[in-house]
This record gives C-alpha cells, sequence and structure tokens, in this order.
C-alpha cells in the first residue's frame, strides 16, 4: 500500500522558516512528478510547488523567490523549503505525487506563521 508522509510543519513566526519533508514508502518519487499543494480553510487547494520526473522544478508566484522544492532519490524524499514566511501561508500543505501507477496523497501538515 502506497503511503505518503508529510513532516515537518508548526508554528513559525514571521519572517522565519521551515523544511517539510515528503517521504513515502511502495513508489519510487524520481519515476515521477511530485507536488505540494496547501489549502487554508475556506478556501481551495493551491498547488505551491512541483519538481519533474526530470528535476525540473516550478513555483506557483505567491512563493517564488521563498520556497523551495526539492528531492533527494536515496531517502526517496521530497523537501519543500520555505522561508520569510508570511501569515497568509498558514494552511495546511499537503504532498501529492504523480507517476504511471496513479496519483497519491498525503494526509498533510499544518503550517501557521503567527507572531
Amino acid at each position: 500500500q502506497v503511503q505518503l508522509v508529510e513532516s515537518g510543519g508548526g508554528l513559525v513566526q514571521p519572517g522565519g522558516s521551515l523544511r517539510l519533508s515528503c517521504t513515502t514508502s511502495g513508489i519510487i518519487f524520481s519515476l515521477g512528478e511530485v507536488n505540494w499543494y496547501r489549502q487554508a480553510p475556506d478556501n481551495q487547494r493551491d498547488l505551491v510547488a512541483s519538481i519533474s520526473r526530470g528535476g525540473k522544478t516550478t513555483y506557483a508566484d505567491f512563493v517564488k523567490g521563498r520556497f523551495t522544492i526539492s528531492r533527494d532519490n536515496a531517502k526517496n524524499t521530497v523537501y519543500l523549503q520555505m522561508n520569510s514566511l508570511k501569515p497568509e501561508d498558514t494552511a495546511v500543505y499537503y504532498c501529492n505525487a504523480r507517476l504511471l501507477l496513479g496519483t497519491y496523497w498525503g494526509q498533510g501538515t499544518q503550517v501557521t506563521v503567527s507572531s
């Protein structure tokens, strides 16, 4: 059974940093595209960042220059480094993987940016 597990969320002050991790069992991240989404209360789920099978990265305009997505193939883990966090970044962050076998979601990790 495929599981995606996010970790690294928490409470941070504005301007601070967090690094989210997404690990998995049952699939190999480097064989597909991995994405980070986020969803704030009463909002839709938005795409934040993507890393393709070939390692190409893309970002939503609202995080460009602040967030970095990366992949460690040896650890089969994808990261989202989040810097210069703002209160509007507060949301549940979800890891998503799209492979030929299917599409998979994690349970999410809460990120709260508040003073």
